[in-house]
């Protein structure tokens, strides 16, 4: 060994991304050509069979519903699904495949559900719900409490994003007596948003506060990030988490 040998930094070997533990991913974008996720059927099929290859054994996807960008309904989510099923089978790939929705909290979302609108859900009547990333909504405990009252379990869909959530110790306090379920994004655990989302989301896993991760894959640029999940110090954690997804 010579000189120079001893002072060679040790490279290190991080494992593959493996999301068996998981078993169920309850937050994607993958019905093609209805929302901002997969623009293509062909696109779809390669993020499907690349989360297949991590382990999953199945994929609710959650295409966006928002009043003013997004105008999906639950017939076009459905038609969307049987397509997207037809070809996940033709390709032979081994995994099952749901759909659900992100809804936007809003106040035309509110008028769904105080009007006894039927809505999309997964497991135990579970709704994933979202806001918009800057300014707290005036309707958000509101739309908890109606949607509690119309018998649907809220899921906070990537709660660690909200800057009015990061900046609200108060509200995240009311949110946790609520019991309102959160979900985080694993990416947000890569820093691929930004330090401040990576920072909240390892608090919430520090206490304990999450109940569901998803991918939220829109395309290959996330389940690239996604591979590097293995070099985060809390890579390990969560999947000792007792989460909820596996009950899917």
């Amino acid at each position: 060994m010579g000189l120079f040998d001893l002072f060679k930094k040790k490279e290190v070997v991080y494992e593959d991304l493996e999301l068996g533990w998981m078993q169920v991913d309850m937050h994607s974008h993958l019905i093609p050509g209805i929302d901002d996720g997969s623009k293509s059927m062909e696109e779809s099929l390669d993020l499907i069979r690349r989360l297949s290859d991590y382990g999953l054994r199945k994929i609710i996807t959650t295409p966006h519903i928002m009043s003013e960008y997004y105008r999906n309904t639950p017939e076009i989510i459905k038609m969307g699904l049987a397509d997207l099923r037809r070809s996940v089978e033709k390709e032979g790939i081994n995994i099952e495949i749901d759909a659900a929705a992100e809804y936007y909290m809003d106040e035309v979302f509110l008028d769904k559900v105080v009007n006894g609108e039927k809505l999309l859900t997964f497991g135990p009547n579970h709704i994933l719900v979202e806001t918009g990333f800057i300014n707290r909504p005036q309707m958000l405990l509101e739309t908890f409490f109606q949607l509690e009252m119309a018998g649907y379990k809220p899921i906070f869909a990537h709660p660690e994003r909200y800057q009015y959530l990061i900046g609200d110790k108060k509200l995240l306090e009311d949110l946790v007596d609520r019991q309102i379920y959160f979900q985080v994004n694993l990416l947000s655990l890569t820093g691929f948003y930004s330090k401040q989302v990576k920072d909240f989301a390892e608090m919430l896993l520090e206490r304990g506060l999450i109940k569901f991760f998803g991918t939220d894959c829109h395309n290959p640029r996330y389940l690239d990030m996604l591979e590097t999940l293995p070099r985060s110090k809390s890579y390990e954690k969560i999947k000792e988490l007792q989460v909820l997804n596996s009950g899917l």
